[in-house]
């Protein structure tokens, strides 16, 4: 695949105003800024482990609560991917990976299909981490997956702490991804047999 693949996209609603950026063959750089400490510390992770490079810039009506801003990232990033990816020809399309967290262990499986779908399962957790609702974790990840045309497998299978626990799943969600986007020499076309994703 010829040039660099990166994908650029700017949103803006009466809720949000974003920018965001992902270059799936980058070094791990990370230029956050949402508003959302916890998702900034999220983002940041997965951009280290996915060897993405990634910029958002957001800002929200953060006096509401987190809710628009942190699906609307959802959303940019997603579509970003989407950009990024173009046709999907040469890709591995699926990933999977699994990453402890002390205590805590987390699974992502995904599949760059264009056919939007999350499954996120998890065990009870506290309501909130730090100033974070972890609520809005499926709601980041749906938004992700619906504009990214993925389908996503989140489980978060045991834990106590409910940072470790979603540090693990957004861990496992860069390096799943990062297998699903990278490219297989042996490829040269859209990995279906339908010759279209």
């Amino acid at each position: 695949m010829a040039g660099q693949r990166k994908g650029t996209v700017k949103r803006e609603t009466k809720e949000t105003q974003i920018s965001a950026e992902i270059v799936l063959d980058g070094t791990g750089r990370a230029e956050i800024n949402t508003g959302v400490p916890f998702l900034d510390h999220m983002l940041t992770l997965f951009a280290v482990h996915g060897l993405f490079d990634l910029t958002v810039k957001a800002t929200g009506d953060l006096d509401v609560d987190a809710h628009h801003t942190v699906e609307d990232v959802g959303i940019c990033i997603g579509t970003a991917l989407d950009k990024a990816l173009g046709d999907r020809s040469g890709i591995k399309r699926y990933g999977d990976f699994t990453v402890p967290m002390d205590e805590a262990l987390a699974s992502v499986t995904l599949d760059l299909s264009n056919r939007p779908f999350l499954v996120y399962s998890a065990v009870p957790m506290a309501d909130r981490t730090g100033e974070f609702e972890t609520e809005l974790a499926p709601e980041f990840f749906r938004a992700f997956a619906q504009h990214g045309g993925v389908t996503l497998h989140v489980r978060i299978q045991y834990g106590s702490n409910t940072h470790h626990m979603l540090e693990a799943a957004f861990k496992a969600w860069a390096r799943a991804l990062a297998i699903a986007v990278s490219l297989d020499p042996r490829r040269s076309g859209v990995p279906s047999s339908k010759g279209k994703l």
